[in-house]
């Protein structure tokens, strides 16, 4: 994670056993990390929906005597930047867009580590099948990915329709070979996703997540994640990080497999005989 107020309040969290009401304030926290530092704990409780004994619960968790010295810690390791599109001259959609961006610069920040994006590549390009999952607002997300993905890797299934047959094609995969998922998970977050995400590793699969952060309710279910903030700025979140960090998890995967660049070269050659797209 970056040197940003965000990143520095995720690295505060890291290494700490938090309940998933716990989590959810920490997620909150990072998500107003320009305004964590001044927020009472009623007000902070308002924002992530819990109740005030719990903020208070949430701060001992972390090794402070109470909220107060928690605060009082992060004014002096977090200090506040200028939140994006603060500025009056925006407008609600030019701030939306400063803060995808703002999403966009964290995300540059925490690639500047490529060794979680690599190994991840590794995994999936050594899956056979490879699963891909995203249900709800994450559909989009997988099918994209798995899209561009079976233009590369021999074998991917997407799973993006939840329902009782989610479990059967997991169990498919597996008896395939497959031993390694991809899950795209956005707020909200179904519960057919957490328990997808069990079911799998119960399985003995791997499981490689795109979530929104390191505190959202799928990472205890994850073997490998990698977080992509949403954009919150508008009626429904915006996902432009997730889904860049799924076109860098291509990249890592296409890398991984060997005759990749031969499978574009032979698509792109039967494209041009069926004349599939207008020059």
């Amino acid at each position: 994670m970056s040197d940003s107020p965000a990143g520095r309040l995720q690295a505060l969290f890291e290494g700490h056993r938090l309940t998933p009401t716990q989590r959810r304030i920490a997620h909150c926290m990072v998500r107003r990390a320009a305004d964590a530092p001044f927020l009472s704990s009623v007000e902070l409780a308002e924002l992530a929906g819990v109740s005030q004994p719990s903020v208070t619960r949430f701060a001992v968790a972390l090794g402070f005597d109470g909220y107060p010295a928690l605060r009082r810690h992060l004014r002096e390791v977090a200090p506040p930047e200028p939140a994006p599109g603060e500025d009056t001259g925006h407008n609600e959609y030019q701030q939306a867009v400063l803060a995808e961006i703002e999403n966009l610069r964290h995300l540059a920040g925490l690639l500047a580590d490529p060794a979680p994006v690599e190994r991840a590549g590794r995994v999936l390009a050594g899956s056979r099948p490879l699963l891909v999952l995203g249900l709800r607002a994450a559909s989009s997300q997988a099918r994209g990915f798995a899209y561009f993905a079976a233009k590369v890797h021999p074998d991917v299934r997407l799973l993006d329709e939840g329902g009782s047959m989610l479990t059967d094609r997991i169990d498919a995969a597996v008896r395939a070979g497959a031993t390694a998922l991809l899950c795209f998970a956005l707020p909200r977050h179904p519960r057919e996703v957490v328990e997808a995400l069990e079911y799998a590793r119960a399985a003995g699969l791997t499981v490689v997540t795109v979530a929104e952060s390191a505190f959202a309710p799928v990472a205890a279910h994850s073997d490998l994640l990698i977080p992509a903030a949403v954009g919150t700025g508008l009626a429904f979140d915006t996902a432009c990080a997730p889904m860049l960090l799924g076109r860098v998890l291509l990249e890592a995967m296409a890398d991984g497999l060997p005759d990749a660049q031969a499978r574009l070269e032979q698509f792109d050659a039967k494209a041009a005989e069926r004349g599939l797209f207008v020059e």
